[in-house]
């Protein structure tokens, strides 16, 4: 980030990615921003136990689909059931996400930290559904 700005200043990230170096680059990214980074977690059972017993340790996420080899959708159903907010991460376009989870955000892979930082601060500035 330029000019010292952290438009997430006061967020805590959950980082779900199973590529370690990918994690550290997403790490960096949201850190330079301001956010507080929680994870890496690499595992869809690991994150799923990990909303379970630390939901309020986080207020959004940024989530890959395809982690070793399984889809992130049951993570995305347990945060989306708990109003978290949260971006998915992918090297592919939206129509290789299955049709029920085309309409959350993403960022594409390699991921720019400008667009990232775009994405997550449109994202937390909208109101939850009322």
């Amino acid at each position: 980030m330029t000019d010292g700005a952290q438009p997430l200043r006061g967020c805590r990230i959950l980082v779900v990615e199973d590529d370690y170096f990918l994690a550290l680059v997403l790490t960096d990214f949201l850190e330079e921003a301001g956010a507080e980074v929680i994870g890496p977690i690499g595992w869809v059972e690991e994150a799923l136990a990990f909303i379970e017993h630390d939901v309020h340790a986080f207020n959004a996420a940024v989530l890959d689909v395809n982690l070793h080899g399984s889809k992130s959708y049951p993570i995305a159903d347990a945060l989306a059931a708990r109003s978290i907010k949260f971006i998915f991460a992918t090297g592919y376009g939206a129509d290789a996400l299955d049709e029920g989870y085309r309409h959350y955000a993403r960022c594409e892979k390699p991921v720019d930290q400008a667009a990232l930082i775009k994405v997550f601060g449109g994202l937390l500035s909208k109101s939850p559904p009322s």
